[in-house]
Protein backbone atom coordinates (compact mmCIF):
# COMPACT_ATOMS: atom_id res chain seq x y z
CA UNK A 1 0.00 0.00 0.00
CA UNK A 2 1.29 3.04 -1.16
CA UNK A 3 -0.91 5.71 1.06
CA UNK A 4 -3.35 4.80 3.63
CA UNK A 5 -5.40 7.78 1.87
CA UNK A 6 -8.11 5.88 0.78
CA UNK A 7 -8.72 4.14 4.25
CA UNK A 8 -8.91 6.86 6.76
CA UNK A 9 -11.18 8.47 4.20
CA UNK A 10 -13.49 5.47 4.32
CA UNK A 11 -13.24 5.41 7.80
CA UNK A 12 -14.05 9.21 8.03
CA UNK A 13 -17.07 8.60 5.52
CA UNK A 14 -18.13 5.16 8.00
CA UNK A 15 -18.33 7.87 11.50
CA UNK A 16 -21.53 8.91 10.25
CA UNK A 17 -23.31 5.47 10.14
CA UNK A 18 -21.76 4.86 13.82
CA UNK A 19 -23.20 8.31 14.95
CA UNK A 20 -26.51 7.29 13.96
CA UNK A 21 -26.94 4.02 15.59
CA UNK A 22 -29.30 4.11 18.56
CA UNK A 23 -27.92 3.02 21.66
CA UNK A 24 -29.95 0.03 22.35
CA UNK A 25 -28.04 -0.63 18.85
CA UNK A 26 -24.59 -0.08 20.29
CA UNK A 27 -25.76 -2.22 23.06
CA UNK A 28 -26.52 -5.33 20.91
CA UNK A 29 -23.66 -4.59 18.57
CA UNK A 30 -21.25 -5.05 21.13
CA UNK A 31 -23.21 -8.16 23.37
CA UNK A 32 -23.41 -9.96 19.33
CA UNK A 33 -19.50 -9.36 19.24
CA UNK A 34 -19.12 -10.73 22.70
CA UNK A 35 -20.66 -13.66 21.59
CA UNK A 36 -19.04 -13.97 18.21
CA UNK A 37 -15.49 -14.25 19.82
CA UNK A 38 -16.12 -16.84 21.72
CA UNK A 39 -17.68 -18.93 19.62
CA UNK A 40 -14.39 -18.09 17.26
CA UNK A 41 -12.05 -18.84 20.53
CA UNK A 42 -10.13 -21.51 18.71
CA UNK A 43 -9.66 -19.43 15.51
CA UNK A 44 -8.14 -15.96 17.22
CA UNK A 45 -6.05 -18.69 19.59
CA UNK A 46 -4.68 -20.33 16.29
CA UNK A 47 -3.58 -16.74 14.67
CA UNK A 48 -2.40 -16.01 18.18
CA UNK A 49 -0.48 -18.66 17.68
CA UNK A 50 1.51 -17.87 14.82
CA UNK A 51 2.02 -14.63 16.32
CA UNK A 52 3.43 -16.11 19.61
CA UNK A 53 5.89 -18.57 17.46
CA UNK A 54 7.50 -16.12 15.89
CA UNK A 55 8.56 -13.80 19.38
CA UNK A 56 11.31 -15.07 21.13
CA UNK A 57 10.50 -16.86 24.20
CA UNK A 58 12.65 -14.58 26.54
CA UNK A 59 10.51 -11.16 25.49
CA UNK A 60 8.64 -9.44 28.40
CA UNK A 61 6.68 -8.34 25.72
CA UNK A 62 5.36 -12.26 24.80
CA UNK A 63 2.87 -12.06 27.99
CA UNK A 64 1.19 -8.97 26.54
CA UNK A 65 0.95 -10.73 23.26
CA UNK A 66 -0.39 -13.86 24.56
CA UNK A 67 -4.48 -14.84 24.62
CA UNK A 68 -5.68 -18.08 25.86
CA UNK A 69 -9.42 -19.18 26.81
CA UNK A 70 -9.39 -17.05 29.84
CA UNK A 71 -8.13 -13.75 28.14
CA UNK A 72 -10.63 -14.32 25.66
CA UNK A 73 -13.30 -14.77 28.13
CA UNK A 74 -12.33 -11.63 29.67
CA UNK A 75 -12.13 -9.85 26.57
CA UNK A 76 -16.18 -10.98 26.23
CA UNK A 77 -16.54 -9.58 29.42
CA UNK A 78 -15.03 -6.36 28.90
CA UNK A 79 -17.15 -6.08 26.05
CA UNK A 80 -20.67 -6.62 27.84
CA UNK A 81 -19.56 -3.89 30.11
CA UNK A 82 -18.77 -1.19 27.73
CA UNK A 83 -22.16 -2.21 26.26
CA UNK A 84 -23.78 -2.00 29.53
CA UNK A 85 -22.84 1.27 30.24
CA UNK A 86 -24.19 4.65 29.75
CA UNK A 87 -23.36 6.14 26.20
CA UNK A 88 -21.49 9.36 26.71
CA UNK A 89 -22.60 11.06 23.21
CA UNK A 90 -25.52 13.03 22.99
CA UNK A 91 -25.99 13.28 26.73
CA UNK A 92 -26.95 17.77 27.55
CA UNK A 93 -24.43 18.93 29.48
CA UNK A 94 -26.01 22.40 29.71
CA UNK A 95 -28.95 24.00 28.87
CA UNK A 96 -30.25 27.92 29.13
CA UNK A 97 -32.26 30.21 27.55
CA UNK A 98 -30.09 33.78 26.64
CA UNK A 99 -31.94 37.03 26.99
CA UNK A 100 -32.25 37.01 23.02
CA UNK A 101 -34.58 34.01 23.54
CA UNK A 102 -31.85 31.67 21.87
CA UNK A 103 -32.20 28.40 23.40
CA UNK A 104 -28.94 26.92 23.97
CA UNK A 105 -27.61 23.52 24.94
CA UNK A 106 -24.11 21.64 25.48
CA UNK A 107 -24.43 18.52 24.13
CA UNK A 108 -21.50 15.63 24.58
CA UNK A 109 -20.70 14.42 20.75
CA UNK A 110 -18.06 11.80 19.39
CA UNK A 111 -14.59 12.86 18.84
CA UNK A 112 -15.29 11.21 15.12
CA UNK A 113 -12.36 9.37 13.96
CA UNK A 114 -9.78 7.87 16.63
CA UNK A 115 -6.45 6.47 16.05
CA UNK A 116 -4.62 4.10 17.92
CA UNK A 117 -1.29 3.32 17.61
CA UNK A 118 -0.08 0.37 20.26
CA UNK A 119 2.33 -2.76 19.97
CA UNK A 120 1.83 -6.40 20.93
CA UNK A 121 -1.25 -6.29 23.42
CA UNK A 122 -4.27 -7.99 20.67
CA UNK A 123 -6.81 -7.39 23.75
CA UNK A 124 -6.46 -3.47 22.66
CA UNK A 125 -7.86 -4.29 19.41
CA UNK A 126 -11.32 -5.16 20.84
CA UNK A 127 -11.11 -2.68 23.73
CA UNK A 128 -10.67 0.76 21.32
CA UNK A 129 -13.06 -1.08 18.81
CA UNK A 130 -15.66 -1.63 21.60
CA UNK A 131 -15.20 1.70 23.58
CA UNK A 132 -15.11 3.96 19.99
CA UNK A 133 -18.78 2.27 18.80
CA UNK A 134 -20.25 2.49 22.42
CA UNK A 135 -19.42 6.34 22.01
CA UNK A 136 -19.98 6.71 18.70
CA UNK A 137 -16.98 7.09 17.29
CA UNK A 138 -15.08 5.09 14.44
CA UNK A 139 -11.53 4.12 14.78
CA UNK A 140 -8.20 3.59 12.62
CA UNK A 141 -5.98 0.85 14.39
CA UNK A 142 -2.33 0.99 13.79
CA UNK A 143 -0.94 -2.25 15.91
CA UNK A 144 2.67 -3.76 15.54
CA UNK A 145 3.85 -6.51 13.41
CA UNK A 146 4.39 -8.82 16.29
CA UNK A 147 0.63 -9.55 16.80
CA UNK A 148 -0.49 -8.94 13.39
CA UNK A 149 -2.11 -12.37 12.70
CA UNK A 150 -4.17 -11.76 16.03
CA UNK A 151 -4.93 -8.31 15.32
CA UNK A 152 -6.14 -9.66 11.29
CA UNK A 153 -8.16 -11.84 13.20
CA UNK A 154 -10.18 -9.77 15.42
CA UNK A 155 -10.46 -6.90 13.44
CA UNK A 156 -12.13 -9.18 10.91
CA UNK A 157 -14.77 -10.28 13.27
CA UNK A 158 -15.34 -7.16 14.73
CA UNK A 159 -16.22 -5.74 10.45
CA UNK A 160 -18.49 -9.22 10.17
CA UNK A 161 -20.68 -7.90 13.28
CA UNK A 162 -20.99 -4.51 11.58
CA UNK A 163 -21.52 -5.86 8.45
CA UNK A 164 -24.91 -7.40 10.21
CA UNK A 165 -25.64 -4.41 11.69
CA UNK A 166 -25.50 -2.46 8.19
CA UNK A 167 -22.69 -0.32 9.24
CA UNK A 168 -19.62 0.17 7.35
CA UNK A 169 -16.74 -2.46 7.83
CA UNK A 170 -14.52 0.96 7.35
CA UNK A 171 -15.79 2.45 10.67
CA UNK A 172 -13.21 -0.31 12.39
CA UNK A 173 -10.02 -0.07 10.21
CA UNK A 174 -6.89 -1.60 10.84
CA UNK A 175 -3.42 -0.40 9.29
CA UNK A 176 -0.96 -2.38 7.71
CA UNK A 177 2.26 -3.17 10.23
CA UNK A 178 4.78 -1.57 8.51
CA UNK A 179 6.20 1.69 10.33
CA UNK A 180 5.83 3.76 7.29
CA UNK A 181 2.34 4.25 7.23
CA UNK A 182 2.66 5.69 11.11
CA UNK A 183 3.98 9.49 9.66
CA UNK A 184 1.01 9.26 7.27
CA UNK A 185 -1.21 8.50 10.21
CA UNK A 186 0.28 11.36 11.93
CA UNK A 187 -0.08 13.78 9.50
CA UNK A 188 -3.78 13.05 8.53
CA UNK A 189 -5.61 16.07 10.14
CA UNK A 190 -8.40 15.89 7.59
CA UNK A 191 -9.59 12.49 8.91
CA UNK A 192 -8.25 11.30 12.30
CA UNK A 193 -9.50 14.16 15.18
CA UNK A 194 -6.75 12.17 17.77
CA UNK A 195 -3.78 9.90 17.74
CA UNK A 196 -3.97 7.78 21.01
CA UNK A 197 -0.21 5.94 21.45
CA UNK A 198 -0.07 3.21 23.84
CA UNK A 199 3.14 1.47 24.29
CA UNK A 200 6.90 2.08 25.15
CA UNK A 201 8.26 5.11 26.20
CA UNK A 202 9.67 5.38 22.76
CA UNK A 203 6.67 5.00 20.75
CA UNK A 204 4.79 7.85 22.79
CA UNK A 205 7.50 10.02 22.69
CA UNK A 206 7.74 9.28 18.75
CA UNK A 207 4.24 10.26 18.28
CA UNK A 208 4.21 13.41 20.60
CA UNK A 209 6.77 14.66 18.46
CA UNK A 210 5.58 13.98 15.20
CA UNK A 211 2.09 14.08 14.98
CA UNK A 212 0.36 17.11 13.75
CA UNK A 213 -3.06 15.52 14.91
CA UNK A 214 -3.71 16.19 18.60
CA UNK A 215 -2.36 13.57 21.15
CA UNK A 216 -3.46 11.74 23.82
CA UNK A 217 -0.31 10.13 25.67
CA UNK A 218 -0.92 6.77 27.69
CA UNK A 219 1.45 3.93 28.27
CA UNK A 220 4.48 4.40 30.02
CA UNK A 221 4.51 4.01 33.62
CA UNK A 222 7.46 4.46 35.72
CA UNK A 223 5.51 3.28 39.07
CA UNK A 224 7.28 3.82 42.67
CA UNK A 225 6.05 1.84 46.21
CA UNK A 226 7.58 4.01 49.34
CA UNK A 227 7.33 1.54 52.28
CA UNK A 228 7.29 4.64 55.43
CA UNK A 229 9.02 3.77 58.72
CA UNK A 230 5.55 3.22 60.14
CA UNK A 231 4.55 1.18 57.62
CA UNK A 232 3.05 -3.11 58.57
CA UNK A 233 5.58 -4.64 56.86
CA UNK A 234 4.11 -7.46 56.32
CA UNK A 235 1.51 -5.84 54.45
CA UNK A 236 4.06 -3.73 52.49
CA UNK A 237 6.11 -7.18 51.52
CA UNK A 238 2.67 -8.58 49.53
CA UNK A 239 2.35 -5.32 48.08
CA UNK A 240 5.78 -4.62 46.75
CA UNK A 241 5.64 -8.87 45.51
CA UNK A 242 2.26 -7.85 44.06
CA UNK A 243 3.07 -4.99 42.07
CA UNK A 244 6.12 -6.44 40.12
CA UNK A 245 5.44 -9.91 39.54
CA UNK A 246 1.98 -10.02 39.14
CA UNK A 247 2.34 -8.71 35.77
CA UNK A 248 5.44 -7.04 34.97
CA UNK A 249 5.09 -6.61 31.14
CA UNK A 250 2.37 -3.98 31.77
CA UNK A 251 2.23 -0.10 32.83
CA UNK A 252 1.26 -0.44 36.11
CA UNK A 253 3.56 -2.55 37.08
CA UNK A 254 6.02 -1.68 40.00
CA UNK A 255 9.34 -0.10 38.89
CA UNK A 256 10.94 0.94 42.21
CA UNK A 257 10.61 0.41 45.45
CA UNK A 258 11.79 3.23 47.63
CA UNK A 259 11.85 2.03 51.38
CA UNK A 260 12.65 4.44 54.87
CA UNK A 261 16.36 3.77 56.40
CA UNK A 262 14.68 3.55 59.70
CA UNK A 263 13.33 -0.41 58.30
CA UNK A 264 15.38 -0.92 55.29
CA UNK A 265 17.34 -3.51 57.50
CA UNK A 266 14.45 -5.45 58.52
CA UNK A 267 11.97 -4.82 55.45
CA UNK A 268 14.64 -5.40 52.64
CA UNK A 269 15.57 -9.05 53.27
CA UNK A 270 11.85 -9.87 53.58
CA UNK A 271 11.29 -9.86 49.98
CA UNK A 272 14.15 -11.89 49.19
CA UNK A 273 12.18 -15.16 49.24
CA UNK A 274 9.84 -13.81 46.77
CA UNK A 275 12.03 -12.40 44.58
CA UNK A 276 14.25 -15.38 44.44
CA UNK A 277 11.27 -17.35 44.00
CA UNK A 278 10.17 -15.31 40.66
CA UNK A 279 14.13 -14.53 39.76
CA UNK A 280 13.68 -10.63 40.04
CA UNK A 281 17.11 -9.07 38.91
CA UNK A 282 17.39 -5.57 41.62
CA UNK A 283 19.36 -2.84 40.59
CA UNK A 284 19.94 -1.65 44.23
CA UNK A 285 21.56 2.17 45.41
CA UNK A 286 24.66 1.37 48.23
CA UNK A 287 22.83 1.50 51.19
CA UNK A 288 20.28 -1.29 49.89
CA UNK A 289 22.97 -3.26 48.15
CA UNK A 290 24.91 -3.80 51.46
CA UNK A 291 21.26 -4.94 53.02
CA UNK A 292 20.51 -7.25 50.18
CA UNK A 293 24.55 -8.74 49.84
CA UNK A 294 24.71 -9.14 53.35
CA UNK A 295 21.52 -11.37 53.60
CA UNK A 296 22.65 -13.27 50.50
CA UNK A 297 20.70 -12.20 47.68
CA UNK A 298 22.55 -13.21 44.16
CA UNK A 299 20.23 -11.45 41.54
CA UNK A 300 21.96 -8.23 42.55
CA UNK A 301 23.43 -5.18 40.49
CA UNK A 302 24.65 -1.69 41.64
CA UNK A 303 21.82 0.70 40.74
CA UNK A 304 23.12 3.40 37.67
CA UNK A 305 21.63 6.73 37.88
CA UNK A 306 19.67 4.98 34.40
CA UNK A 307 17.92 2.56 36.61
CA UNK A 308 15.79 5.49 38.51
CA UNK A 309 12.84 6.42 35.78
CA UNK A 310 13.45 3.27 34.08
CA UNK A 311 10.59 1.01 32.98
CA UNK A 312 11.50 -2.43 33.19
CA UNK A 313 8.41 -4.09 31.59
CA UNK A 314 10.39 -7.14 33.29
CA UNK A 315 10.86 -9.11 36.49
CA UNK A 316 13.42 -6.64 36.85
CA UNK A 317 13.39 -2.98 39.73
CA UNK A 318 15.43 -0.53 41.54
CA UNK A 319 15.73 -0.26 45.11
CA UNK A 320 16.74 2.90 47.18
CA UNK A 321 16.92 3.80 50.51
CA UNK A 322 15.62 6.88 51.60
CA UNK A 323 16.00 9.19 55.00
CA UNK A 324 12.05 9.66 55.13
CA UNK A 325 9.04 11.57 53.26
CA UNK A 326 10.91 14.59 51.60
CA UNK A 327 13.73 12.37 50.26
CA UNK A 328 11.04 9.88 49.00
CA UNK A 329 8.93 13.01 47.74
CA UNK A 330 11.90 14.48 45.88
CA UNK A 331 12.91 11.33 44.43
CA UNK A 332 9.47 10.61 42.68
CA UNK A 333 9.06 13.95 41.27
CA UNK A 334 12.15 13.40 39.41
CA UNK A 335 11.62 10.14 37.98
CA UNK A 336 7.73 9.27 37.88
CA UNK A 337 6.23 9.43 34.35
CA UNK A 338 3.04 10.20 36.60
CA UNK A 339 1.18 7.24 36.14
CA UNK A 340 0.41 5.31 39.68
CA UNK A 341 2.34 5.76 42.75
CA UNK A 342 1.96 4.52 46.16
CA UNK A 343 2.93 4.59 50.01
CA UNK A 344 2.65 1.78 52.42
CA UNK A 345 2.53 3.37 55.58
CA UNK A 346 0.18 3.68 59.55
CA UNK A 347 0.20 7.38 59.92
CA UNK A 348 -2.34 9.35 58.19
CA UNK A 349 -0.98 12.78 58.27
CA UNK A 350 2.42 11.66 56.25
CA UNK A 351 -0.49 9.44 54.00
CA UNK A 352 -2.41 12.77 53.05
CA UNK A 353 0.74 14.78 51.78
CA UNK A 354 2.03 12.06 50.29
CA UNK A 355 -1.84 11.27 48.05
CA UNK A 356 -1.97 15.47 47.75
CA UNK A 357 1.86 16.21 46.76
CA UNK A 358 2.57 13.34 44.60
CA UNK A 359 1.48 14.43 41.13
CA UNK A 360 0.36 11.68 39.36
CA UNK A 361 -2.96 10.12 37.55
CA UNK A 362 -3.41 7.51 40.26
CA UNK A 363 -2.26 7.81 43.95
CA UNK A 364 -2.41 4.76 46.38
CA UNK A 365 -2.05 4.24 50.09
CA UNK A 366 -1.52 0.55 51.16
CA UNK A 367 -2.80 -0.96 48.00
CA UNK A 368 -1.02 -2.55 44.67
CA UNK A 369 -0.45 -0.44 41.89
CA UNK A 370 -1.66 -2.75 39.52
CA UNK A 371 -5.46 -1.36 40.47
CA UNK A 372 -4.68 1.36 37.88
CA UNK A 373 -7.09 -0.34 35.18
CA UNK A 374 -10.50 1.05 33.53
CA UNK A 375 -11.87 -2.04 33.67
CA UNK A 376 -10.75 -2.15 37.48
CA UNK A 377 -12.21 1.26 37.93
CA UNK A 378 -15.40 0.12 37.02
CA UNK A 379 -15.21 1.94 33.43
CA UNK A 380 -15.62 -1.12 31.13
CA UNK A 381 -11.77 -1.12 29.65
CA UNK A 382 -9.41 1.46 28.75
CA UNK A 383 -7.66 2.55 25.76
CA UNK A 384 -4.48 3.23 28.11
CA UNK A 385 -3.39 5.69 31.00
CA UNK A 386 -3.01 8.64 30.44
CA UNK A 387 -0.21 10.77 32.01
CA UNK A 388 -1.19 13.77 30.92
CA UNK A 389 -3.73 16.83 32.33
CA UNK A 390 -5.40 17.97 29.30
CA UNK A 391 -9.03 16.41 28.38
CA UNK A 392 -8.12 13.12 30.39
CA UNK A 393 -6.21 11.50 32.96
CA UNK A 394 -6.23 8.13 34.25
CA UNK A 395 -7.71 5.42 32.33
CA UNK A 396 -8.59 6.53 29.04
CA UNK A 397 -11.87 5.49 28.64
CA UNK A 398 -15.75 5.29 27.63
CA UNK A 399 -16.44 8.76 28.95
CA UNK A 400 -13.36 10.63 27.48
CA UNK A 401 -14.28 9.47 23.87
CA UNK A 402 -16.39 12.62 23.62
CA UNK A 403 -15.90 16.34 23.26
CA UNK A 404 -18.63 18.97 23.06
CA UNK A 405 -21.20 21.07 20.74
CA UNK A 406 -23.30 24.05 21.56
CA UNK A 407 -26.32 23.94 19.90
CA UNK A 408 -28.29 27.49 19.52
CA UNK A 409 -31.90 27.23 18.24
CA UNK A 410 -33.45 31.09 17.34
CA UNK A 411 -36.07 32.25 15.80
CA UNK A 412 -34.99 35.18 13.51
CA UNK A 413 -32.55 36.48 16.33
CA UNK A 414 -29.88 38.75 14.79
CA UNK A 415 -26.97 40.50 16.17
CA UNK A 416 -25.02 43.80 14.94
Amino acid sequence: MNTITPVLQATQAAAASVRRLSDDQKTVLLNRLADLILDQCAAILDENRKDLDAMPDEDPKKDRLLLNEKRIADLADSLRQVAGLPDPSGQVLLERTLEQGLQLRKVAVPLGVVGVIYESRPNVTLDVAALCLRSGNACVLKGGKEAHHSNQCLVGLIQSVLREFRVPEDAVSLLPPDRAVVNELLTATRYVDIIIPRGSESLIQFVRQNSLVPTIETGAGVCHTYVEETADLTKAQDIVVNAKVSRPSVCNSLDCVLVDRTVAADFLPMLIGDFEKWQVEVFADEEAYAILAEAGYIRLLPAQLSDFGREFLDYKCAVKVVSGLEEALSHIQTYSSRHSEAIISRKPAIIDRFLNEVDAAAVYANASTRFTDGGVFGLGAEIGISTQKLHARGPFALEKLVTEKWIVTGDGQVRW
